[in-house]
């Protein structure tokens, strides 16, 4: 009777192999969806959280991810990870970022040029220093694919819709809007009968805010939406020529998270005092970002009138309006939920399975 050899089961080489960096509240919500059916062909080999990572070639469990990245003593290393999406076999590798590490979003570049896809929601980068834009587009003649929906909007189709429209050979004009969904929240609550600080630690709690609530009231992330929108259009905007203002006073921009929290009610003066101007105005107040044909580019709190677009918004809604060559007498609007880390992390999982 002969003798029956167990043949080890190797697993078939993917068509696309990922690694995910970032395993926050946007990180764990991706790992949900590609848990799901929608992501049956992408074979995870490794995640990371800002100390410690898990890698495999031949796949990672998602269950025991969490339990791994408590328990590891190993420290983080991205040239391991790079080296286990190497040794997938897959025809397509990609790093998908969902941190907000300037860190790692310096990176994009590199890894574009040596030929991985990124898939990020940072900001960083696109939405940095000119120089580090221009690196971007010089690394993408790889021929690897830059997937950066989750940067703008968490999802709405603002980037691919104005990139369709530039094939086309239209043109962007102007642009305006609400691009923070935890401002939105914020202005469209605020009616003076509760003080703007509540309001702030409500939205902080309900989890619309950074754990910072000052990286939204700075306007820098709107800032960085603006020019990462107005460099796909084709501006060659620097960081420094977006007028930008802060809604943060003075005396709270350097002071601890603990700090800034327990003092939050010196928000509350200033802006009460702005409300009230605008109600005597007959106007609301809104966070809104412009951009006009001049290339002249500002965030800041503005008076619009009860019939502005913005005036109408509710929850966390954001509104983008491009003003085009062809859409001229009336803008083109993109609006819905701007914030949630579900709806972003949809946003990541379409764009690898783009690639």
């Amino acid at each position: 009777m002969s003798a029956v050899v167990a043949v080890p089961v190797v697993p078939a080489q993917p068509h696309t192999a990922a690694v995910l960096l970032g395993t926050g509240v946007v990180g764990r919500a991706l790992l949900t969806l590609l848990a799901s059916g929608a992501a049956r062909d992408i074979r995870l080999v490794g995640a990371a959280n800002s100390k410690r990572q898990h890698a495999a070639s031949e796949g990672v469990s998602l269950a025991e991810i969490s339990q791994r990245l408590t328990s590891n003593r190993e420290g983080r290393d991205n040239a391991l990870l790079l080296a286990e999406l190497d040794r997938s076999g897959a025809s397509r590798k990609v790093v998908i970022d969902a941190t907000a590490c300037t860190t790692e979003a310096g990176r994009h570049a590199e890894w574009l040029a040596a030929g991985y896809h990124v898939v990020t929601a940072n900001k960083a980068l696109a939405g940095g220093h000119l120089s580090g834009w221009r690196a971007l587009q010089a690394a993408s003649a790889s021929g690897a694919v830059y997937g950066d929906a989750a940067t703008v909007g968490a999802g709405l189709p603002v980037l691919s819709t104005l990139r369709r429209l530039r094939r086309c050979g239209d043109s962007l004009l102007t642009l305006e809007g609400v691009f923070s969904g935890s401002l939105s929240w914020l202005f469209n609550q605020y009616d003076g009968s509760k003080p703007f600080s509540e309001l702030l630690l409500d939205a902080r709690r309900l989890g619309f805010t950074e754990p910072d609530p000052r990286s939204d009231l700075s306007g820098e992330d709107v800032a960085r939406k603006l020019l990462i929108i107005a460099r796909n259009a084709g501006f060659s905007l620097g960081s420094d020529e977006v007028e930008i203002e802060s809604l943060v006073p003075e005396a709270l921009r350097e002071v601890d998270t603990k700090t800034f929290l327990a003092r939050a009610k010196e928000l509350d003066a200033p802006l009460r005092a702005r409300h009230e101007q605008a109600k005597a105005n007959g106007r609301v107040l809104r966070y809104l970002a412009r951009l006009n044909q001049r290339g002249r580019a500002r965030v800041g709190l503005v008076e619009v009138e009860a019939s502005h677009p913005a005036a109408r918004l509710s929850g966390t809604d954001n509104q983008f309006a491009l003003t085009t060559t062809r859409y001229h007498a009336t803008p083109l609007v993109i609006q819905g939920p701007g914030a949630g880390p579900e709806i972003t992390a949809q946003a990541l999982l379409g764009d690898v399975l783009s690639i």
